[in-house]
């Protein structure tokens, strides 16, 4: 088919009005971004059955989009985020950059953005942005400032590292599976990497010295402020074998090894030994009682798993929770008339009715000092409960205890977080050395992460993404609609004789730039796959390297500042930071413009050099 014909040809129009709408639909936000990708579907497959002449493409070739191994490693890269998140495997690093905030606030800062980076360029972003968003709010309000400072900058950072490696960013393997459709050739792992990390100095020194200029201090409100800041319960841990307090002594009548965490009572055997503990030193088999607040527990059971099996089975013999199950925190309130008042924490058999264990008990009236298990329980006494996601659910059913299902919060099972660990490991180092495809690597990976309890099925299927998986499949749809009847082709002549005139640098220029526009108000992700095939034609078009012109797409389509629906982990800081549209706007556009002109003179300074 000529130029001519392909001019002539309404159904290439209709397909382009067609594309055109999509994005209209994508922007407007008026239906669930789920419906308008599968009437986009359904208009393709009626259209093309109903006008699609010899060449048209059928139906499986609509959807092949789904069956995609791009598509498919994004998924899989899903779940094994997920796996890490849920098993915590990166908490104990980021609690001890949090730890050297007092003594080395701004390394500290330095370090933390680093870590993001470095993790952001090998898993999914989106969970790396989850777990750090409360670590810079803290910092944030350790330095008595807005957490709106950090929340915007964190997904930035996250961006750029997604730049570096042909895994950082779903929309890097949707771009290296377009052009080897188109052309044969594949990107290498790193092969983004040395434009990839120019780019990200530059963002990074914008991000450091000018983005803070433009970032909004909006104050937290009174409801943010107004939280449970210090209601300290009692609690117990048994210091089993292999236990980190095994031959702990006290300094200065604290334990070290349990941070600021304050300690009541050392039950051992018959013996109970009262504070100040001068020569104590704790053995296998000591009852520690303790006093403190509900986070300062959680960050305990989040940093050894031997505390999370200590806690367990100081509750008594029953079967732990399975590993891999999702482990919860609640707060449950004994309701007057309740059958629980007068008995003791023992007596109630928790563990046993619903599978659930008081980790502690808050009471206002007065200090206990006793085992938790002897603990009678009074009207009001709150119990701060752990177990499983069962557990909670039958929580609900007791009318003995309120449940206050908002103060329910997960907690990562970090008994697999070693495993986890090695598995994103394998993955990294699998698919960087070209062991494996990338889609085996990343599906290896994900089954790893099931097989071995780091996830259950149903969290492996909270991971998969359906929005994303849609959009992804019906862009795909529309990018071999628009290869079929030329619609590719027209556009990438159009920028071609525009541009061509000018030069291979200014044609880059320009499809940076117009790529750069759309990926702020559709989707990095369809943004790559339709604008790869126009790329590619028109790299062809001039006798230019494909290569080149599919790495522009990726780093432009990446380029998705400017609007909080540009990417995800925009969306992820917004509340947090407290931004308003305009902010990402007046803070993100000067840093997208900046990007597209660096990558203007690199480019031709590299045609310079060549």
């Amino acid at each position: 088919m000529d130029d001519l014909s392909v001019l002539s040809d309404w159904r290439m129009w209709a397909v382009l009005a067609g594309v055109g709408g999509a994005i209209v639909f994508y922007c407007w936000e008026k239906f669930a971004l789920e419906l308008v990708s599968v009437v986009i579907l359904c208009t393709a497959l009626v259209f093309f059955e109903l006008f699609g002449a010899d060449d048209a493409p059928t139906a499986a070739a609509l959807l092949a989009g789904f069956a995609n191994p791009a598509l498919l490693t994004i998924m899989a890269l899903l779940v094994v985020g997920q796996g890490i998140f849920h098993t915590g495997a990166l908490d104990g690093p980021t609690r001890t950059l949090l730890s050297m905030f007092d003594v080395r606030p701004k390394l500290t800062i330095v370090t933390l953005f680093a870590l993001v980076f470095g993790v952001s360029a090998f898993i999914n972003n989106t969970p790396v942005v989850v777990m750090f968003i409360p670590i810079l709010g803290a910092v944030a309000a350790r330095m008595g400032g807005s957490a709106s400072v950090f929340m915007m900058p964190l997904s930035f950072v996250c961006i750029f590292a997604g730049m570096t490696t042909l895994i950082g960013s779903s929309t890097n393997l949707l771009v290296a599976d377009s052009l080897l459709a188109s052309t044969g050739e594949t990107l290498g792992f790193f092969q983004p990497a040395s434009m990839g990390v120019m780019l990200s100095v530059v963002g990074m020194i914008y991000i450091a010295f000018i983005m803070p200029k433009l970032l909004p201090e909006r104050e937290e409100s009174e409801d943010d402020k107004a939280g449970s800041p210090g209601k300290q319960y009692i609690a117990q841990i048994e210091v089993t074998a292999g236990h980190p307090l095994v031959g702990a002594k006290p300094v200065a009548g604290m334990f070290t090894e349990l941070g600021d965490i304050t300690v009541r009572m050392v039950q051992r055997n018959e013996d109970a030994f009262l504070p100040p503990f001068d020569s104590i030193e704790l053995k296998q088999g000591d009852l520690i009682i303790i006093a403190a607040t509900r986070k300062k527990l959680t960050e305990l059971l989040s940093s050894r798993a031997e505390f999370v099996e200590g806690v367990l089975r100081s509750a008594g013999p029953a079967d732990l929770p399975t590993r891999g199950e999702r482990l919860a925190l609640t707060e449950a309130v004994v309701s007057p008339g309740s059958r629980l008042i007068g008995r003791t924490v023992r007596q109630i058999g928790f563990r046993h009715a619903v599978g659930a264990i008081v980790l502690g008990v808050q009471r206002r009236s007065r200090m206990i000092r006793a085992k938790l298990g002897e603990i009678r329980l009074e009207a009001g006494d709150v119990l701060l409960l752990f177990g499983g996601a069962d557990a909670m659910r039958r929580l609900r059913a007791d009318r003995d205890v309120l449940l206050m299902d908002w103060a329910t919060s997960d907690l990562p099972d970090i008994r697999k977080a070693s495993i986890a660990r090695a598995i994103l490991g394998g993955v990294v180092l699998a698919a960087s050395t070209g062991l494996l495809p990338i889609v085996a690597a990343s599906l290896i990976g994900a089954a790893a992460m099931i097989g071995t309890g780091c996830l259950n099925v149903r969290q492996a299927a909270r991971a998969f993404d359906l929005k994303l998986y849609l959009l992804i499949g019906s862009a795909f749809a529309l990018g071999t609609a628009m290869e079929a009847t030329g619609g590719a082709t027209v556009l990438a002549m159009g920028v071609v004789h525009v541009f061509s005139p000018l030069g291979t640098t200014a044609l880059v220029s320009a499809l940076f730039f117009l790529v750069m526009v759309l990926t702020n108000v559709l989707s990095n992700n369809a943004t790559a796959i339709l604008f790869t095939p126009i790329a590619v034609t028109a790299a062809n078009s001039v006798g230019a390297d494909p290569t080149l012109f599919a790495l522009t797409v990726l780093f432009a389509a990446n380029t998705c500042f400017a609007t909080p629906i540009g990417y995800q982990t925009n969306l992820l800081v917004m509340g947090p930071g407290k931004y308003r549209f305009a902010d990402f706007f007046r803070a993100g556009a000067p840093l997208a413009v900046l990007i597209w002109l660096a990558y203007t003179v690199l480019v031709a300074i590299s045609f310079t050099l060549a």
